[in-house]
């Protein structure tokens, strides 16, 4: 009886931990944000290395954007995991400590959790940045929570920084945003052969940071995402048209299904779950986005 209960001793002392925590999907996550990109533009466009990105990995053409159809309202679900009704970022006129409607819950600093939030909560250490071209991107988030926080004059200076980036510390998150897809759209319109021009030149900087983890040697380990906030109609945006409220995203890495296209609905604010998916995170109970898992391997269709 006691060399019995000595052998479930010395069991229970060599089972693994059940704070163990399994291998993550990614060791990086790089989000290539393209503000303004149609799924039209992308498709018309020449793009080839968002093509090869498609080839080689998943895609969905209708990503469902957040009403309203405006930037702050879009790249604020992304990165927070809920719609509108639930940060209270409703327009590019939002403003962290304005008299805007109070999200449902609060963190830390007194504001929605967004995904850098949980990643420098359960994993302290992380490298991670936010760089953008639209100044309005740095309102969404927190500086005390990157380690580098930087804003380009221009996409390809916010391209030539977040390469840099890439090459010297190798982020375990990167979150990019290029502005001037948009402002073709909006100064061209968004069917317009000057617009496609600019998706274009869009997908060679898209070439340049692809071409940056390659350097860094993340090529074998990192998620790429290519992720667009809204549509365009005519000149302008804001509205609930199809062209408006549908839009692409491009997944990209060892362990993405190559040369697939996503059935399941995703959401704009599916983004950070995707995000938390491949680093193996625990999300806010607030969150309602969620992993697009047909497009990894091993998972299918939900029915």
């Amino acid at each position: 009886m006691k060399k019995s209960f000595i052998y479930l001793l010395v069991a229970i002392c060599i089972l693994p931990s059940c704070d163990h925590k399994p291998k993550r999907l990614f060791e990086h996550v790089v989000v290539i944000g393209i503000d303004g990109l149609t799924s039209d533009g992308l498709q018309r466009a020449e793009t080839p290395v968002m093509d090869e990105l498609i080839a080689n990995g998943a895609v969905k053409y209708d990503v469902r954007a957040v009403l309203p159809t405006s930037s702050a309202a879009n790249w604020g679900a992304m990165i927070h995991g809920v719609g509108t009704e639930a940060s209270g970022i409703t327009s590019n006129k939002w403003e962290p400590d304005g008299q805007w409607m109070q999200p449902v819950v609060k963190n830390k600093y007194d504001r929605f959790p967004n995904i850098f939030n949980i990643i420098r909560e359960q994993l302290p250490d992380a490298e991670q940045g936010a760089i953008f071209h639209w100044g309005g991107i740095g309102k969404l988030l927190q500086k005390e929570v990157v380690n580098c926080y930087l804003k380009g004059s221009s996409a390809g200076e916010t391209t030539q920084l977040s390469c840099d980036y890439i090459v010297s510390k190798k982020p375990t998150f990167l979150f990019i945003h290029l502005d001037h897809v948009d402002g073709a759209g909006h100064g061209f319109g968004y069917k317009s052969d000057e617009y496609l021009k600019v998706v274009a030149n869009a997908d060679s900087l898209v070439g340049r940071i692809v071409e940056s983890i390659r350097q860094a040697g993340m090529e074998n380990n990192t998620l790429v995402m290519v992720v667009s906030d809204h549509g365009g109609f005519l000149k302008g945006h804001g509205g609930e048209s199809t062209d408006e409220c549908n839009v692409p995203i491009i997944y990209h890495g060892n362990g993405i299904k190559k040369n697939y296209t996503v059935q399941q609905v995703v959401y704009m604010y599916d983004l950070g779950a995707n995000v938390a998916f491949a680093l193996n995170l625990k999300v806010p109970y607030a969150w309602t986005g969620r992993p697009s898992l047909p497009a990894y391997e091993g998972y299918t269709e939900p029915e």
